[in-house]
């Protein structure tokens, strides 16, 4: 349903600490005639970021330009090294409107889908997508977290089952990963750590992009306050 104008006032009060890139706070846009659409028939999208309401939107402004550090073009490889397609046979690769369509079924009261940015926290300080959950490579990962943290985010997190000392994944949540682009491991590493454990393929996305490609086509980015303790 259109925001009025007051409430979307409202809402640039709101969002101007915390939104980037197409932040509502670069000036009081008619969003019933927005120039720059997500897609024809999609102009924004509302989600939640904790307590706060944000506008899923693309920049409004025809000079903006992508920025730091994902202007960037070469970097090191190992570890920036370009990722394949299809990460692993079942898990789908996704695009930007796959992953909003994720979104907004992860902000549901009750869902079964989660948007996880596998990046550790000082690359998600300088701006995450909205609506996801934080949950850094290396707290998946056998060669850096516990079995009992790893054990402790399969259950709570992700649905699954402990009996007789093995998993049962038959009821867990779909979960979408990203990480900063093509160029980045740390979105596949969660992915093959889960596969490892016996997580069903099916039930794992990748948005290959990542970071990059969001901010390439100007889309709304927040500095996270989603984060596991």
């Amino acid at each position: 349903m259109p925001l009025s104008m007051l409430s979307l006032i409202l809402m640039v009060l709101c969002s101007a600490g915390s939104a980037q890139a197409a932040k509502p706070s670069d000036g009081l846009f008619d969003l019933d005639a927005l120039e720059v659409k997500i897609a024809p028939d999609l102009p924004y999208v509302e989600l939640s970021q904790g307590d706060e309401k944000v506008l899923l939107m693309r920049h409004q402004d025809p000079d903006h330009r992508i920025v730091p550090p994902y202007e960037k073009t070469a970097r090191p490889c190992p570890p920036y090294c370009v990722q394949p397609m299809q990460l692993a046979p079942g898990v789908e690769t996704i695009g930007e409107l796959e992953l909003i369509e994720y979104l907004q079924r992860a902000a549901a009261e009750v869902s079964d889908v989660l948007v996880i940015d596998s990046r550790t926290p000082d690359w998600v300080e300088r701006g995450t997508i909205p609506g996801s959950l934080n949950i850094p490579y290396t707290e998946l990962d056998p060669a850096y977290a516990k079995p009992a943290q790893i054990a402790e985010l399969l259950q709570f997190e992700f649905g699954a089952v402990a009996a007789d000392g093995l998993w049962d994944f038959e009821n867990v949540k779909t979960l979408v990963f990203f990480c900063n682009g093509a160029w980045c491991g740390q979105s596949p590493t969660n992915i093959k750590a889960l596969l490892g454990l016996g997580y069903p393929a099916h039930k794992l996305k990748w948005y290959r992009g990542g970071m990059q490609a969001w901010e390439q086509l100007g889309l709304t980015t927040v500095s996270s306050d989603a984060t596991l303790d």
